[in-house]
């Protein structure tokens, strides 16, 4: 229990640090009565901890899902803004289901918040292991395919990182 306050006490003032910008004493403290707050709340709920190898899962983090997040969400926005600005374009909407190995709950939340984050799909509900989504304009049929096509690519990195 100890240690997860002091990991959530840790995480929290670098988010506050990172999103206030300010290294003046009244910004510091005020940040960290903040911070102590939310471990007090969180630590109770969450299995959250900083391991030996959290300076690894932040590198694949930051390294390895940032940036092919944000191509395949600047390849999917490009692809619905040719498909507004052009009508004529097919569109085929779909509900799919997506088969999923991601066991622990972060990693199917962060997969699911990707696939929503990037325009054209929407994931409508999470089970055990699939997730309930809604494409824009389906391009496959078989399982396989639809899983490389809405989350393969996240998935792959999804799975260093949380689990």
């Amino acid at each position: 229990m100890a240690l997860q306050f002091i990991s959530l006490l840790v995480i929290s003032f670098i988010i506050w640090l990172g999103f206030t910008g300010s290294f003046a004493l009244a910004e510091v403290l005020l940040g960290l009565v903040v911070s102590v707050v939310v471990a007090i709340i969180l630590s109770k709920y969450s299995r959250f901890r900083i391991g030996l190898d959290f300076p690894v899962r932040v590198f694949r983090f930051v390294f390895l899902f940032v940036p092919i997040f944000i191509l395949e969400m600047v390849k999917a926005n490009i692809d619905v803004a040719k498909r507004v600005l052009n009508p004529s374009l097919p569109i085929n909407p779909s509900m799919v289901e997506v088969e999923t190995d991601l066991k622990g709950e972060i990693s199917k939340l962060t997969l699911a918040n990707s696939i929503t984050l990037t325009p054209g799909t929407l994931t409508v509900d999470i089970g055990e292991d699939r997730l309930l989504v809604h494409w824009i304009d389906k391009k496959a049929d078989e399982p396989e395919r639809v899983r490389e096509a809405i989350s393969g690519k996240f998935e792959k990195r999804i799975g260093g990182i949380f689990e």
